[in-house]
């Protein structure tokens, strides 16, 4: 059984954010699935993985191609996870089911501390997923760096 992990995102945007978290599961040889609520900016996060340094690729796709079975790292707005992950990152508030976190490895919950909607979704989704009995940890970056400050 899994853990939903929640990153409370209030000194590095998401699009820096992000490709940390990508590369630490890569590197346990996950694969991971970032889920998201809005076509459009996964094109966008998408467009900024391509951009990023040459020395930490991400190999990833969107998903709708021929290949979403075979993406180390996939980036989709609906629930079939084509790329079978053992890792799920939600971004901008999109649903996580307590089935989920209890069939990966970890979830993730990436939201933005500056936007009280984000911030109240993240706290319905903490209440929601501990409430059903799935281990949480909530960390925050207010101090400069990771730090847990929660756990249920």
């Amino acid at each position: 059984m899994g853990a939903a992990y929640f990153y409370h995102l209030t000194r590095k945007p998401l699009d820096e954010t992000l490709p940390l978290l990508l590369q630490k599961a890569r590197q346990v040889g996950w694969r991971i699935a970032v889920r998201g609520t809005d076509p459009g900016y996964l094109d966008w996060l998408d467009e900024k993985l391509w951009q990023g340094p040459e020395d930490s690729f991400l190999p990833h796709g969107v998903a709708g191609g021929a290949h979403d079975a075979l993406q180390p790292v996939l980036l989709t707005t609906g629930s079939d996870l084509a790329n079978t992950p053992q890792c799920l990152m939600s971004v901008s508030g999109a649903d996580v089911s307590t089935e989920e976190v209890q069939a990966m490895e970890r979830v993730c919950i990436l939201f933005d501390g500056f936007d009280q909607d984000a911030v109240q979704r993240a706290r319905g989704q903490w209440k929601s997923l501990t409430g059903a009995g799935c281990a949480a940890q909530y960390w925050s970056e207010e101090s400069g760096r990771w730090e847990k400050k929660a756990e249920a």
